[in-house]
């Protein structure tokens, strides 16, 4: 889609009012069927459609139309911005389309139940919901919370993975500087002592394969006797 004209058919227009294109050149640039152009061409399409010069809106160059005029074989290629323009940050809560709408309340419940460190500010501005919603989500006064299914709202297209890591992070971060003396959860390392097992003591008169040394027992024997 990236390689089509914005508006298709009004270029389509200007180019058969214009120049002398074949309708398959045009339909091709247009991202139309060669009987569409005709259409246009015989006023069966697009009656009333005013034509845009795409040279004016920067997606043709007068070189390249008369390139494709000179050939009929010739495909018109769009022109490319010499700049990238950097997408300005979003402000405010995200937009959420409708048929997505219903679903906000299991995200909330989700984020809620797996992700307690982050805000209501930070899930309003994450979700495109309100405060309200997401405090009836919590206490369960919500009007339907009987069916509310914790899910995934990246998942549920209404986020990210990217913004969700991104508020996770910043929640994490804040409570670790509100609460700088809170230790992690879990269980804590050992001391040595206990996870270093003593030596066991092996008898003299056993070798380590477990043998009795025979002739040591009865020297202790005899020694004994003399006794």
């Amino acid at each position: 889609m990236a390689d089509r004209p914005l508006m298709p058919i009004a270029t389509a227009v200007w180019l058969i009012d214009n120049t002398s294109l074949t309708f398959d050149q045009i339909a091709d640039f247009c991202g139309l069927h060669p009987l569409q152009v005709k259409g246009i061409a015989d006023g069966d399409v697009g009656a009333g459609v005013r034509g845009i010069d795409p040279i004016t809106t920067h997606q043709l160059t007068r070189d390249e139309i008369e390139a494709a005029q000179a050939d009929e074989a010739y495909r018109l290629k769009i022109s490319r911005p010499k700049t990238i323009v950097a997408e300005k940050p979003r402000k405010g809560p995200r937009y959420t389309p409708v048929s997505k709408r219903q679903n906000r309340p299991d995200a909330i419940a989700w984020v809620v139940r797996n992700h307690p460190e982050i805000s209501d500010a930070q899930i309003s501005k994450l979700l495109g919901t309100t405060k309200t919603t997401i405090q009836s989500v919590r206490d369960r006064s919500h009007w339907n919370s009987s069916n509310i299914q914790p899910q995934d709202p990246v998942g549920l297209g209404l986020c990210s993975q990217t913004d969700l890591d991104t508020a996770v992070r910043k929640a994490a971060a804040k409570r670790a500087k509100m609460y700088p003396d809170e230790s992690p959860e879990g269980d804590s390392l050992k001391p040595i002592e206990e996870t270093t097992a003593a030596e066991p003591v092996v008898d003299e008169k056993e070798d380590k394969s477990g043998n009795v040394d025979l002739s040591k027992v009865f020297a202790d024997m005899s020694s004994d006797a003399d006794d």
